[in-house]
């Protein structure tokens, strides 16, 4: 039987980050994917082929409107059989990035879904039967399942989840989606863009309800204003298939609807993978589903971590890879610092994007805070003008007794960019003058987080 100083269960953006950090720190490693390839859903199945999806959608409304930039396009047309071979080659490369890092670190890869047999012994079924490895320390990272609810069960034709749409052979002439999160309003803008007939519902009274209500307002208007038709404050209580497509059953302030579409995308959260591990055998307590950690990820068995979505942490990739490094970090007993959750950047890629960082002005008020807000539109800068992307603001929201930035929240073009700055900010514990007095280099559309910072003061420039 092989013996290592870690082991991790799951290959996501969490389990190959944490594996790596061991083969960094000197441990010996083993990596264990059910998959045949490396990378998780985030490379397979989430974050790299939507965006792969969403930069070509990007790209060709550009076209359409190329006239408007002194450019004559003739003859523009989407192939989406393309579309996926460029996704797909983007997926693969990477992927192959990733096996090449198991072997520059010297970590050993097992193919099979790994279970545990004790709390330091790790069962690998795969292909070719079993095999058993032990380790002196654990790390979960078998990340998320997209879920299902009872009266939207997914089939793969007509009813569909985040996986069955990355992989359509055509772009339905009607589609909706359902839930207005991160995954679903990026998929509502890439259909939209493509083509489709897109309808949004959403239950909770604003689109992306984690994030501030102004930027949600905002992108409200801007899907509005492309065509898209959202259902806010809207219950989906059927949909049922039929022959080409499916009828969904839509319930607002006590009335209800039908709505009739090619195609349903349930977006509507995620599940952690927790099923068949074994861990609640070895004694792992659970919240539910989630497994519960402290703050160093370690489980209430003190040589099993878990991170990533099997934990109650935002679903982000980038969380999870955070998380991958403090657990491997600790086991390495080197110092670390725990996660301040409350700093981690959302990132939502549509047009226009959104992305944030910190409190929310509503979160920052009902923690106490005398709040004080400053807020610049992109239509006032200039290389927002140049790209033909006005659409959004930035929105800074401090602590006016110690001037302190509090949260940053951004909709509009390159969000997802421009909130690095935010997010070094935050974790500096900058002041909002400190970002007023950053020289910001002009023409850029990070002049916007400056200007945003002087309308704190009721001193913007351009406005």
């Amino acid at each position: 039987m092989k013996n290592f100083q870690v082991i991790v269960i799951g290959s996501g953006p969490g389990g190959y980050v944490a594996a790596i950090r061991a083969g960094i720190d000197g441990l010996k490693t083993a990596l264990i994917e059910k998959d045949p390839f490396l990378g998780g859903t985030c490379l397979h199945r989430g974050c790299i082929p939507t965006k792969a999806l969403l930069h070509t959608a990007e790209v060709y409304d550009e076209m359409k409107s190329a006239a408007e930039l002194g450019i004559t396009v003739g003859n523009l047309k989407l192939d989406i059989q393309r579309v996926h071979k460029r996704k797909s080659a983007i997926v693969d490369k990477l992927s192959k990035g990733i096996q090449y890092l198991m072997k520059k670190r010297k970590v050993e890869v097992f193919t099979g879904v790994g279970s545990f047999a004790d709390a330091n012994t790790i069962k690998i079924t795969g292909d070719k039967g079993e095999e058993t490895i032990q380790g002196e320390k654990i790390v979960i990272a078998t990340g998320s399942t997209p879920m299902n609810l009872p009266h939207m069960q997914t089939d793969g034709r007509s009813i569909i989840n985040s996986d069955h749409i990355l992989e359509l052979k055509e772009i339905p002439k009607t589609l909706a989606v359902v839930g207005s999160g991160a995954v679903g309003i990026e998929f509502a803008s890439i259909f939209a863009s493509f083509g489709s007939e897109v309808h949004l519902i959403e239950l909770l009274p604003q689109l992306l309800p984690l994030e501030d209500e102004e930027c949600a307002q905002q992108l409200d208007r801007s899907f509005k204003a492309r065509g898209i038709k959202n259902y806010i404050g809207t219950e989906v209580t059927d949909v049922e298939s039929k022959s080409g497509g499916a009828v969904l059953t839509l319930t607002k302030d006590g009335k209800s609807s039908t709505l009739d579409v090619e195609k349903v995308l349930v977006a509507v959260g995620r599940w952690p993978v927790t099923d068949g591990l074994g861990q609640e055998a070895i004694g792992v307590e659970m919240d539910g589903r989630y497994i519960k950690v402290d703050e160093y990820m370690r489980t209430s068995i003190p040589n099993v971590y878990a991170i990533g979505d099997v934990v109650k942490t935002p679903q982000l990739a980038h969380v999870a890879s955070a998380e991958g490094i403090l657990a491997v970090d600790h086991i390495a007993g080197k110092h670390v610092d725990p996660i301040n959750y409350d700093t981690v950047p959302g990132c939502t890629y549509s047009q226009p994007e959104v992305a944030s960082a910190g409190l929310t002005e509503r979160a920052a008020k009902e923690r106490g805070y005398d709040v004080k807000v400053g807020k610049f539109p992109f239509s006032a800068i200039g290389k927002a003008m140049i790209l033909g992307q006005t659409d959004g603001f930035v929105k800074i929201v401090s602590d006016s007794r110690y001037d302190e930035v509090l949260g940053v929240h951004i909709v509009g073009p390159r969000a997802t960019e421009l909130i690095a700055e935010a997010s070094l900010g935050l974790k500096l514990e900058t002041t909002v003058e400190e970002i007023a007095r950053t020289i910001h280099a002009h023409p850029t559309l990070s002049e916007a987080m400056m200007e945003a910072a002087h309308s704190v003061y009721g001193e913007a420039i351009h406005t």
